[in-house]
């Protein structure tokens, strides 16, 4: 006969399985196995009714969802985003406004863009980081060295 202790070591183990197959996209899966194998551990040494069990795994998971969701969402901003290695270079073409958008030139065509710095939009001719792209619309970041000169920012070559 399967014992509970058993039953929640398969569970855990069947979710920590499809983790490692990348079917977890936000953390959820890990931490339904890990409460599942923590739930094995305990049920092992204290027996506890099914009701205890279900209303235990159930709290485990909130709680570490939970943190684990606001742990992910800790490093969104501006500043923790870091470019992959291949992320390309493109040019403000046009301002970017309160609400972030404007114009870049990107493999020598004109693209929407979306800033993700909300703090200090690109100016016109500065050079951006491409990281993404959502539809037709790019996902830009400012240069830190962004008094190279630009295609549309001839001040910056007569400084230099």
């Amino acid at each position: 006969m399967l014992t509970s202790s058993l039953l929640w070591l398969l569970v855990g183990t069947g979710l920590w399985l499809l983790v490692l197959l990348g079917l977890d996209s936000d953390g959820l899966l890990l931490v339904g196995g890990s409460s599942a194998l923590l739930l094995a551990a305990l049920q092992a040494l204290w027996p506890l009714p099914v009701a205890a069990q279900a209303a235990l795994f159930l709290a485990l998971v909130a709680v570490s969802y939970g943190l684990v969701r606001r742990w992910l969402s800790r490093g969104t901003g501006a500043s923790a985003l870091m470019p992959p290695p291949q992320a390309e270079e493109a040019e403000v073409i046009a301002g970017f406004g309160g609400d972030g958008r404007g114009r870049v030139r990107w493999q020598g065509q004109s693209w929407a863009a979306r800033s993700l710095d909300g703090a200090a939009p690109p100016r016109l001719g500065q050079r951006v980081t491409v990281l993404g792209r959502e539809g037709n619309c790019l996902q830009v970041l400012a240069r830190g060295d962004d008094n190279r000169p630009g295609l549309l920012n001839p001040e910056a070559e007569r400084e230099g």
